[in-house]
């Protein structure tokens, strides 16, 4: 199966199928001139032959980047090319703000029922190109993929609860006195920065285009340079369903556009997710530079598992939260806590474990992908030893994983350590990858100190079956998202994403009605309008006595 994208378009819409349909050797060829001159998105791991480039995107165009510096992108689960991407130019990165700048005078003042069209349209867009979307993820990031139709889904959520935004953005209105009204609304902001992960290719760009959209700013995003495939197909998907040029802008590259997106004047505000050092350093120089930022930061999320919990279910959430995506999830479950005679249940857990298929994404049945770099698996692999140095137990040990047919693939092996301490490397450090630590603990409450004493905050969870255990945790565990026999609680885009301590800065979180408030600002309008006036023949002359 091919299928031809020109002018940002797709040929062949009824060729699209749902997952089951999908199979590994069929493949998508992307030709044109507005997304890559020879960009292939392969839905098996075949070598791409003479890889293109990456464009940038402005004014609803593909442009071909000036630029002198490439960075490579590599298919996670082979290291064979797949893309190049450009370091955007001074010059690319001013005419992507000037772009957006020139929009925002008009698309501030459309309507917000022509916003809301927009968004009903991106919508059905994205569920149309949903497979696309995900081989775009597969191919670049190294997710399975069904976890990359599910990556789709969590962003295209957001986009959906977007289409509402007549009910979110109402205002409020007072008779203050007598006639005169007091009326609050809130009103864009302006040009929007975003800057994206490589974990999540579409999640986390929709966490900012259809919000943007739909509240009248407009966008310069710079999706990750190890896997900007999707976050390419989602602005042309933008484009289509209406969204005027210069709204939604895409550069690329590494440090040098951060801190262009940090220090230029026009952009108000900026959206980051990532790691701690990054975001630290974004959040302080964005706000030195008078910007609204929110920055998501790193996590080591807890699971606490109480000994009257069900086990079977207890142990198949422990497996999938703490390996799908190979870790690679700021909501991963990379901690779990063992209360009581629950320490019993690790030998079940590593067989569940066991039973995980490790290759490559577009292998039918594969659970677990590769990790996204050569440098990760580096990275992942030396923390698993230092927990034997430190005097940890390696359960189950993933390291040195080569599954059949991806000899030279980013892969590890789940990976359970035992015997885990606060202060050993492997507890202390967010290793994003497909590694669960255990401690121990005899009560609820060792547990709920020892949740408490982490310095991050993004997500903790409880296995129960006691409405009072379950209660009593959510009371006092200080991390922003609880789940209660729920392993990764992200909240639905309804509600917004509240990790909290050292996993985020700022004041407003992500998505949500505080997404939404992030993208606006408030207006305050005392309107006088007195009655007399419409039949008064007398002026007055006297001080008013009466409020």
């Amino acid at each position: 199966m091919s299928t031809l994208i020109r002018a940002g378009r797709l040929a062949n819409p009824a060729r699209r199928g749902p997952l089951s349909k999908i199979t590994t050797t069929s493949s998508v060829r992307i030709i044109s001139t507005r997304f890559s001159s020879s960009f292939q998105v392969a839905r098996n791991h075949d070598k791409i032959q003479n890889p293109g480039t990456t464009k940038f995107y402005v004014n609803n165009e593909f442009v071909e980047s000036k630029t002198s510096k490439w960075i490579d992108v590599h298919d996670p689960a082979t290291n064979n090319l797949v893309t190049r991407v450009p370091q955007s130019t001074p010059e690319e990165l001013t005419a992507a703000v000037d772009a957006a700048e020139k929009a925002f005078k008009t698309f501030k003042n459309t309507t917000i029922l022509s916003r809301q069209q927009i968004a009903f349209n991106y919508v059905r867009l994205i569920r149309e190109h949903w497979d696309e979307l995900a081989s775009l993820i597969t191919l670049e990031q190294g997710k399975t993929f069904a976890d990359a139709k599910g990556d789709v889904l969590r962003g295209l959520q957001v986009a959906e609860t977007a289409t509402a935004v007549t009910t979110q953005l109402t205002g409020e209105l007072l008779e203050v006195s007598r006639d005169m009204e007091t009326k609050t609304y809130r009103e864009p902001l302006g040009v929007i920065g975003a800057i994206c992960p490589f974990n999540f290719p579409a999640m986390i760009p929709l966490w900012s285009i259809p919000l943007v959209i739909a509240t009248g700013n407009t966008l310069v995003l710079k999706p990750s340079e190890r896997d900007p495939g999707a976050t390419m197909l989602l602005a042309d998907l933008a484009r289509q369903a209406g969204a005027p040029p210069g709204v939604i802008n895409i550069v690329h590259g590494q440090a040098p556009t951060v801190d262009f997106i940090l220090d230029e004047p026009r952009i108000k505000a900026i959206s980051f997710v990532g790691s701690s050092k990054a975001g630290k350093y974004i959040y302080t120089r964005g706000t030195a530079n008078g910007k609204r930022v929110q920055a998501n930061l790193a996590a080591k999320n807890h699971a606490v598992v109480s000994p009257d919990a069900n086990k079977n279910h207890t142990i198949n959430s422990i497996v999938g939260a703490a390996f799908g995506a190979a870790g690679q999830r700021c909501m991963a479950l990379s901690a779990l806590v063992t209360v009581g005679e629950t320490k019993e249940w690790l030998n079940d857990i590593a067989e569940g474990a066991k039973k995980l298929k490790v290759s490559g994404g577009f292998v039918e049945g594969t659970d677990v992908g590769p990790v996204i770099t050569p440098e990760s698996k580096a990275r992942i692999e030396d923390i698993i030893s230092s927990a034997e140095k430190e005097g940890a137990t390696i359960l189950l040990d993933g390291r040195n994983y080569t599954p059949e047919g991806f000899p030279n693939g980013n892969f590890v092996g789940p990976t359970i350590i035992t015997n885990v301490k606060p202060g050993m490397r492997c507890y202390d450090e967010e290793i994003f990858g497909p590694v669960l630590v255990v401690t121990h603990v005899e009560t609820l409450d060792d547990a709920i100190d020892l949740v408490n004493s982490n310095p991050y905050g993004n997500g903790a969870a409880i296995f129960t079956n006691s409405g009072a255990t379950g209660y009593k945790f959510q009371k006092e565990i200080e991390a922003g998202q609880i789940g209660i026999n729920v392993p990764i609680p992200v909240p639905l885009p309804m509600f917004s994403f509240t990790g909290n301590k050292g996993s985020f800065l700022g004041d407003l979180n992500f998505y949500g009605k505080a997404g939404l408030h992030f993208l606006t600002q408030p207006k305050t309008i005392t309107a006088h309008w007195r009655h007399e006036d419409a039949v008064a023949i007398k002026a007055s002359v006297d001080m008013p006595t009466q409020q």
